[in-house]
C-alpha cells in the first residue's frame, strides 16, 4: 500500500511565548539539535512513505522551505498553503482530498503533527507497520499515550481494556473536567489521544461524508480550484475564510466508530507548555534545565531558556520550580505549576495589539533576518542579513530614512537609478521616500547595520516595486 505523510504544520504554540510567536511558531523551535518539523517530516520518512505534503500557513512557505533545505537527504514534497489559520478537520479534509486525487484513494496517510517530539524514531517506525496493517483494514489508526497525570488539555481515548496490543477504541472524549482526567489516569483504561493517526485516504473522506458533510464539500471545491504550481497548492482566500475553524477530534473522531488505539511503544511528547519542554530536556542534580553558562545558586527544579543577540549570563539565586525565559524583546518569570497559562499573557498583550505575540525578536523573510537592536523616538537600529545571491525588494518608505553599512560580505545598494558596489566598512544613505535596494552579491552572508531616521518606523512603512518572491 502507498503511504504519503502529512504533516500538519499549523498552530502558534502560544503557551511556548515568548520563544513562540505567529511569524515563527513552535515547529521552527529547535530541540535536540533540529527543528521539530524537520523531525516530523523525518519520521515519516523513516516509515517508508514516498512523499511528504506539509500543510501550513502561506506566511511559513519560506520558513519551511528552509528546514527542508537544511535536510541530509530531502525528499519529494509538496506544501499546500492556508491562506489563514484553521483547525486540523479542514487540514485533515483537504489532504486526504489532495492524496485521493493524486495517489488513489486507498493510499494510506500518516498523518504527523509538526510539533511533537518522538526522539525514538525507529520505535516509530516500528509502530508504524502496525498501524498501516490496520489503516489496510479500513480503521482509523490513532496512537494513543498512557496518561502520567490527569492534564484537561488532551482528548482521551478511551479502551476496553488494559493492554499493549490496539484495541477498538469505546469511546473518544473529546473534552475533560479534572474529574473526568483523574479518573483517565486512575482506571488505565484511557489514553491521550496523541495527534497522530494512520488510515486510508476513502476511510478519512467516508468519515467526513458522514459526520461532517457540508465541510467536506467546501474542501472538495477548493481542492478543484486550487491553484497548483510545481510543488505548491495554494486556496482561493474567500472561499477558504468560509470554512468552520473546528478540530478533526470534535468533528470526525468523537463520533467515528471505526477507531483503533494503539499504545504508544516510545517516548513522545507534545512539548505544548514550558514544563513539558523542561522535562524532554535533562536535568542536573537539582532538576533543573539550565544553558551550560547559567549560574544557579540554591535552585531546585527551574528551567531557562535564553535566546540573546549576543552573551548573556543568567543567574538565579534561592528559587524554586520556576520558569525564566528570556528573549531581546521580552521576559517571562513564571512558576511551574502556572506556566502552562501563559496563553493568557499572550491573550493579555493581543489586546494591547503588541507585536511580540506576532514578531520573535529575530524575525526571517525570504532573504534573510532582520533584528531590531535599539529604538526610541525617532530612530531604530536593525541588524540585517542577506543570504548569498539573495535580495530584498525594491521599495521606498514615506516617513523614515535609512542609513546602510556593511560590516561583513559585499553588497549591491541601489539608490535611485544608481547600484553602489559596499563592502565591510562602507556607507550609503538612503534618503526619505527614495527608491532603494539591497542584494548580496558575495558567497557568504551579507551582514548590514541599519539605522532608520523618521517620524514612524513601523514595518508597514514599505512601499514594494519589485519583489522576488511575489509580495508586491
Amino acid at each position: 500500500m502507498r503511504l504519503i505523510s502529512i504533516v500538519l504544520s499549523g498552530g502558534v504554540g502560544a503557551r511556548l511565548w515568548p520563544l513562540s510567536r505567529r511569524a515563527f511558531p513552535k515547529p521552527f523551535l529547535e530541540l535536540g539539535g533540529s527543528t521539530l518539523l524537520q523531525q516530523a517530516i523525518e519520521r515519516g520518512q523513516a516509515c517508508g512513505a514516498e512523499h511528504t505534503l506539509v500543510v501550513t500557513h502561506k506566511d511559513h512557505q519560506f520558513l519551511t522551505r528552509e528546514v527542508m533545505g537544511r535536510m541530509a537527504s530531502p525528499e519529494p514534497a509538496t506544501l499546500m498553503l492556508e491562506p489563514e489559520g484553521r483547525n486540523t478537520a479542514v487540514a485533515i479534509a483537504l489532504a486526504a482530498l489532495q492524496v485521493s486525487r493524486q495517489c488513489g484513494e486507498d493510499t494510506a496517510m500518516l498523518v504527523l503533527p509538526a510539533d511533537h517530539l518522538v526522539p525514538d524514531t525507529h520505535a516509530f517506525s516500528e509502530s508504524a507497520k502496525t498501524a498501516l496493517r490496520l489503516a489496510q483494514q479500513g480503521s482509523m489508526v490513532a496512537w494513543g499515550v498512557r496518561p502520567t497525570v490527569p492534564d484537561t488539555s488532551f482528548s482521551y481515548l478511551e479502551v476496553d481494556g488494559i493492554s499493549d496490543a490496539p484495541q477498538p477504541a469505546k469511546a473518544f472524549i473529546a473534552h475533560v473536567d479534572t474529574a473526568a482526567a483523574q479518573n483517565g489516569v486512575a482506571t488505565g483504561r484511557h489514553y491521550w489521544y496523541s495527534g497522530m493517526l494512520c488510515c486510508r485516504a476513502d476511510a478519512v473522506i467516508a468519515a467526513f461524508q458522514q459526520h461532517a458533510p457540508q465541510l467536506l464539500d467546501a474542501a472538495r471545491a477548493l481542492i478543484e480550484a486550487a491553484k497548483t504550481d510545481a510543488d505548491v497548492v495554494q486556496f482561493d482566500p474567500v472561499g477558504f475564510a468560509s470554512l468552520p475553524n473546528s478540530g478533526f477530534e470534535q468533528t470526525v473522531l468523537a463520533h467515528a466508530t471505526n477507531i483503533q488505539v494503539l499504545p504508544t511503544s516510545f517516548g513522545w511528547s507534545d512539548v505544548g507548555t514550558w514544563p513539558a519542554l523542561a522535562r524532554a530536556a535533562t536535568p542536573d542534580g537539582d532538576g533543573n534545565t539550565l544553558p551550560l553558562d547559567a549560574i544557579a545558586l540554591d535552585t531546585t527544579g527551574t528551567h531557562v531558556t535564553v535566546e540573546s543577540h549576543g552573551p548573556k549570563i543568567v543567574a538565579t539565586l534561592g528559587v524554586q520550580n520556576l520558569v525564566v525565559v528570556d528573549t531581546p524583546d521580552a521576559l517571562l518569570i513564571a512558576s511551574k505549576d502556572s506556566a502552562p497559562e501563559v496563553d493568557r499573557v499572550v491573550q493579555i498583550l493581543r489586546e494591547r495589539k503588541h507585536e511580540t505575540i506576532d514578531l520573535p525578536a529575530v524575525v526571517h523573510r525570504p532573504w534573510g533576518t532582520y533584528a531590531s537592536l535599539k529604538e526610541e523616538d525617532g530612530y531604530k537600529v536593525k541588524r540585517i542579513t542577506v543570504k548569498p545571491g539573495q535580495a530584498l525588494s525594491l521599495q521606498y518608505h514615506h516617513k523614515r530614512a535609512e542609513h546602510w553599512v556593511v560590516v561583513r560580505g559585499t553588497a549591491i545598494v541601489q539608490v535611485g537609478d544608481v547600484e553602489y558596489k559596499t563592502q565591510p566598512g562602507e556607507y550609503r544613505y538612503i534618503p526619505l521616500k527614495e527608491r532603494h535596494r539591497l542584494t548580496n552579491i558575495g558567497n557568504d552572508e551579507l551582514v548590514l547595520v541599519e539605522v532608520q531616521c523618521g517620524s514612524y518606523l513601523g514595518e508597514d512603512d514599505i512601499v514594494r516595486l519589485v519583489d522576488t518572491y511575489g509580495r508586491v
